[in-house]
This record gives C-alpha cells, sequence and structure tokens, in this order.
C-alpha cells in the first residue's frame, strides 16, 4: 500500500492516471490536489473510490507540505499546468505563475516533507513535462531524443522548460529524487474541448467549422492517454532517478491526417448509430453530408511549431515501455466515449 498524490488530478492527463492508478493499485491512496479551474472538473474522477480530492493551489507551499506529512505521501505526480499554446500566447501570465512558480513550489514542498524534516524514506517526485519544450524539428531532422537541445518557442513551452530545469535543479543540488517524462499529444477520454481531437469531434457533431491553421501539415505524435498512464507508471517503478524519458505513441501524423481521420470516424458512426441523427441534427453526417465539408482553413498560429517526433528508445530500453493503442482504434475509442458521455462535455461548451 501507498500514499500517493496527484496535482491536476481532475484534468485531462491526471484524471485519466487517477483513474488508471486507482484500477492497477486498489490498495493505494491517492490524494488529488486541483485548482479546479476552467480545465478542473469534478466529475473527471467520478468512481475513482481512492481519490480524494482536495481543493487548492500548487502554489500554496504550506498547504502541500500539510498534505505530504499528514497523510503521510512519498510519490507525488505533477500534472497540474496550464497547456493550451493559444491561451499561452494571448496571456502568458498565467502560465508563468502556475507552471513555473507553481513547480517551484511543489519542490520546496517536498523538499521540507521529504529531506529537511523527514524520516529518510524512499520518495519521488514526477515530473510530467512535454515534447515541446525541443522546440520544432525539419522534416529530415531526426526525432526528439532526451539530450535534444532545449528550444521553445512559445509561453507554453518555455515555461515547461523552466520547470524542467527546476527539476533536474532540485535533484542535483538538493538530493530530491526526481524523474520526469516528456510526452506526445496527448488524446482521449476527458479532454477538454479546446485541443484539436475534442474540438473537432464536437464540432462535427454540432455542424460548426473545423478551424484549420495554416496548410494543416504541422506534423504531431499522437499518444493514447492511457499508454502515457502506462508509461509513468514505469517511470515510478523502474526510472532512475534525475533521468528523464520520452512517452510517445509512435504515430507520427500531420494534422490533416488527424483531421480526416476524425470526419471519416464520425461519419461512420452516424452511419452505424441508429438515433445519433436526431441527437445532432445540426450536423452534416445526419443530413446525407459528409463532415469533411466543415473543414475550414483559417490563418496560421503565431509561431506555430512544424513538427514534433519522439524517439523513445531510452524508455524502451530502461523502462520496457511501447505504446499499445494503434492511433485508429484510439481514435475510434475516443470518439465513442464522447458520444457516451455527453453529460459530461455539454456543459463545457460555450455558446
Amino acid at each position: 500500500m501507498a500514499n500517493i498524490m496527484v496535482t491536476g488530478g481532475a484534468g485531462f492527463i491526471g484524471g485519466n492516471f487517477v483513474h488508471y492508478w486507482a484500477q492497477k493499485h486498489p490498495n493505494d491512496t491517492v490524494t488529488v490536489l486541483d485548482a479546479l479551474t476552467y480545465a478542473g472538473n469534478k466529475s473527471t474522477i467520478a468512481g475513482a473510490e481512492q481519490a480524494d480530492l482536495v481543493v487548492g493551489d500548487i502554489r500554496d507551499t504550506d498547504l502541500v507540505k500539510q498534505l505530504l506529512r499528514e497523510r503521510d505521501i512519498t510519490t507525488l505526480i505533477h500534472f497540474a499546468a496550464e497547456s493550451h499554446v493559444d491561451r499561452s500566447i494571448s496571456g502568458p501570465d498565467a502560465f508563468i505563475d502556475t507552471n513555473i512558480l507553481g513547480t517551484n513550489s511543489l519542490l520546496k514542498a517536498a523538499r521540507s516533507a521529504w529531506l529537511d524534516t523527514g524520516d529518510g524514506r524512499e520518495h519521488r517526485f514526477h515530473h510530467i513535462s512535454t515534447d515541446e519544450v525541443y522546440g520544432s524539428l525539419e522534416p529530415d531532422e531526426p526525432a526528439f531524443a532526451e539530450d535534444t537541445q532545449y528550444r521553445p518557442n512559445s509561453p507554453y513551452s518555455a515555461s515547461k522548460a523552466s520547470s524542467d530545469h527546476l527539476v533536474r535543479a532540485y535533484h542535483h543540488t538538493f538530493g530530491l529524487s526526481v524523474t520526469t517524462s516528456n510526452c506526445s499529444n496527448n488524446y482521449g477520454p476527458y479532454q477538454y474541448p479546446e485541443k484539436l481531437i475534442p474540438l473537432f469531434l464536437l464540432n462535427a457533431l454540432n455542424g460548426k467549422p473545423l478551424p484549420i491553421y495554416g496548410d494543416g501539415m504541422n506534423v504531431r505524435d499522437w499518444l493514447h492517454v492511457e499508454d502515457h498512464c502506462r508509461g509513468i507508471e514505469a517511470c515510478l517503478a523502474q526510472g532512475k532517478p534525475g533521468e528523464t524519458y520520452n512517452i510517445g505513441g509512435g504515430a507520427e501524423l500531420p494534422n490533416m491526417a488527424v483531421i480526416d481521420a476524425i470526419c471519416a470516424e464520425v461519419d461512420k458512426a452516424f452511419a452505424e448509430i441508429e438515433g445519433l441523427a436526431e441527437r445532432f441534427p445540426d450536423s452534416p453526417a445526419a443530413n446525407g453530408q459528409t463532415t469533411n465539408t466543415l473543414k475550414t482553413f483559417v490563418e496560421d498560429r503565431k509561431g506555430h511549431d512544424r513538427r514534433y517526433a519522439i524517439d523513445e528508445t531510452k524508455a524502451r530500453a530502461e523502462l520496457d515501455y511501447s505504446a499499445q493503442w494503434d492511433f485508429a482504434d484510439g481514435l475510434g475509442q475516443t470518439l465513442r466515449w464522447y458520444l457516451d458521455n455527453e453529460a459530461w462535455w455539454h456543459p463545457l461548451l460555450k455558446g
């Protein structure tokens, strides 16, 4: 039995991790620390009986110290972050506050509880980061490895790069036992509908435009969130303190290919699922048209990175990690989850 803390555990990846951990480790207790900002939702962790939600800010160092000590927590998995690139362009300050100052607050609390006044037991601070810290790749460049130079290009990725460096520094300076994982683009259940896949799925269901940045050929590696949770579990079990591991999905695709796959999945769903046209009458697929008629090209995002790709050689060798979800199967599963869970996402839509 272990006592763990999950920051941002009512968000997309953190919430999926809470469900995953509760299923795989039913005897563990899970303290979820989440400020419940716009992307945090209590209903995301409904059903995870081991999870105890504490509504609070990761920048509240005293609160974190109190929880670590009173609940005898020895493993902290840090998901909490502002993560939407578009929002970081229009309002960088929140990203500095949460991703940098918030991470520093957690590290201070962990150092205090586990090193300064702790009893010397084993502990782990696992930090969730992103492949975006490495910058943008040209088409013929090799994929990001753990020793790739950091070249963040957005306020979001710059704030995450800074938090990565802080985590590394607390290990090398103070001896805090840390690991970091840099993941590629996640998708799956419970994702807030501002990211590409859920946004386009829900827009397609409601007959709204599918806004495609630039020429639609920006390339990303797509990682099903369940595979990401498996990778984090492997980091905690087998990762070496002070090390970084890249977790990818093995599905490097241009955005246009992903969008075309979404359109095809929506059309397929309307053809196969009785009553879907009555539920979503504004969808082209409900009216004998194809979903790709909603595709709309818009001005490219400022500083839009062209390509990301993950080299997960180290994770395979040291953690025995490899993605299990095929992208086509994962996308189909994701669409069906959103169709089956309208009560979760419908309140999040505006207008």
